[in-house]
């Protein structure tokens, strides 16, 4: 579990096919920090460490994860959000955000305000994926307040601490973003739907 509260950006160093599977090795100055067996996020995915060599250490997606988030599309230079599993005394200064990417999002506009960003997003909605109004959602893994809200589409404030140490800095128009929405929201909406179809 972890709060959407980014600790640093990791680089892609290298990436290996096994498969339908990738293996990225990833370079972060917090990799001989790291233990093997570790639940890592990457832009909200969770992921396993498998080894640690100085300054890099890898984890695998397996085609499900490639195919569910914008893993797929990294690239060796591309930089990551990364941020380790939250602590059971760790005080939660985000929101509940589990690593399981619900689906990704396209970027479609950048706007600048008084030194912050507002971004807009728009993803394929069905099921119980929605945003809610001032509710909670993790982008490339943080933990953000929605603004906008619209049936397929939202926008986030970005102020310009969150800008500078996260990779929403390399976002642009036509970028793929992975979305967790809401737990919360998740389960309500699909207790609603229960309730519904039941009546």
């Amino acid at each position: 579990m972890f709060s959407g509260i980014v600790e640093r950006m990791a680089t892609v160093a290298d990436i290996r096919e096994d498969g339908e599977n990738k293996t990225f090795t990833m370079r972060s100055e917090i990799a001989e920090e790291l233990r093997i067996d570790q639940s890592i996020s990457h832009n909200g995915v969770c992921l396993t460490v498998e080894s640690i060599a100085n300054d890099t250490y890898t984890v695998t997606a397996i085609y499900e994860t490639l195919i569910k988030s914008n893993l797929g599309l990294l690239r060796p230079g591309d930089r990551v959000n990364i941020e380790r599993s939250m602590r059971p005394d760790a005080l939660l200064d985000g929101h509940i955000v589990q690593g399981h990417v619900d689906q990704t999002a396209t970027c479609t506009a950048v706007e600048s305000a008084d030194g912050s960003y507002y971004y807009t997003f728009e993803y394929e909605q069905h099921g119980d994926n929605v945003t809610v109004e001032k509710g909670s959602v993790a982008v490339n893994g943080v933990s953000l307040t929605v603004v906008n809200s619209r049936s397929g589409s939202f926008q986030v404030a970005i102020i310009p601490y969150t800008y500078e140490h996260t990779n929403f800095k390399d976002i642009r128009p036509g970028s793929v973003v992975n979305i967790e929405f809401d737990i919360i929201g998740k389960y309500i909406a699909r207790l609603m739907k229960g309730y519904t179809e039941g009546r």
